[in-house]
C-alpha cells in the first residue's frame, strides 16, 4: 500500500470478453453449420405444423417488438427454409421426394408463417395481408 492508499488499476478483463457475442453466435449456430444427416427423412405433417407454428410465433413477437411486417416475416420464412434444408434435406413429405430448392422453401415458409400469424395474431398482421390470406383459404376449400 502507498502512503496515498491503495493503487487502483482496472478490473481485469477476461482476454476473449470482446469476442464474447461471436462465440456465443458461432454455439447458437454450430448445430445449423453441422452436415445433415446422411438418410435425412423428409419432413412430416406434424414437423410442418411445429415449424409453422414456431414461424407464426416469431412473427407475432417481433411485431409485438414493433418490427416491420416484411421483415419479421422474411425471418421466421428464412429460419424455417433453413431448417427444412438442414434437417430434412429440403424434401417435404407432404410434396413427395423431391429436394425443393432453398428459394421454393423460403416462399413456402414465408406462406407458412403470414398464414400462421393471421391465426395466432391476427392484430398484428396487416389488413390487406389478412383479406388476401382468408380469401385464399376461401378460394381453397377453407382449408
Amino acid at each position: 500500500m502507498s502512503q496515498h492508499g491503495p493503487i487502483r488499476t482496472a478490473p481485469l478483463r477476461p482476454p476473449l470478453a470482446p469476442l464474447r457475442p461471436l462465440l456465443v453466435a458461432s454455439l447458437l449456430l454450430s448445430p445449423l453449420a453441422l452436415p445433415g444427416r446422411a438418410e435425412a427423412a423428409p419432413a412430416t405433417r406434424e414437423d410442418m405444423t411445429l415449424y409453422t407454428r414456431i414461424a407464426a410465433i416469431n412473427v407475432c413477437i417481433s411485431r409485438a417488438a414493433k418490427v416491420d411486417f416484411d421483415t419479421a416475416v422474411s425471418i421466421a420464412g428464412e429460419t424455417i427454409a433453413q431448417v427444412l434444408k438442414g434437417q430434412h434435406q429440403g424434401q417435404i413429405a407432404q410434396v413427395g421426394t423431391q429436394e425443393l430448392s432453398i428459394d421454393e422453401l423460403r416462399k413456402g415458409s414465408i406462406n407458412s408463417a403470414v398464414i400462421g400469424a393471421v391465426d395466432i395474431c391476427p392484430d398484428e398482421v396487416p389488413a390487406e395481408v389478412k383479406t388476401k390470406v382468408q380469401e385464399a383459404i376461401q378460394n381453397n376449400g377453407g382449408g
